[in-house]
């Protein structure tokens, strides 16, 4: 098991789907650093030198929020709505769907303290 950035990443796959799996991370960022890098498309991880891992990780780290720092974005904007006390901060609190879903019937997930 080798990690880029925090996420776990299996020696088999290729370059451009393991990068992916990094949050914050999507195909066309994945393409971006692998060009920018200069690795081919079709390298698995597991043929990577320490030195390629180090600057995939390096170029990550600099020119993306990923990881730890993403989640800790999204949970201050939700802190920030709630704070606030707007509708979509209260809809949080209350564990309620946030854009106008069906809750009669449908939103078990969201609900389970709430159903009978």
């Amino acid at each position: 098991m080798l990690y880029i950035s925090g996420a776990r990443s299996v020696a088999d796959e290729q370059v451009r789907i393991a990068s992916t799996k990094i949050d914050g991370i999507g195909p066309k960022k994945a393409i971006l650093v692998r060009y920018r890098l200069g690795i081919s498309g079709n390298i698995k991880i597991k043929e990577l030198t320490k030195y390629q891992i180090d600057q995939i990780e390096q170029m990550i780290g600099q020119d993306h929020v990923v990881q730890w720092e993403l989640k800790r974005g999204e949970r201050a904007d939700i802190e920030r709505l709630i704070s606030i006390s707007c509708y979509r901060g209260i809809r949080h609190q209350d564990g309620s769907p946030l854009r106008g879903q069906r809750t009669h019937t449908n939103a078990r997930t969201c609900r389970k303290q709430i159903r009978k």
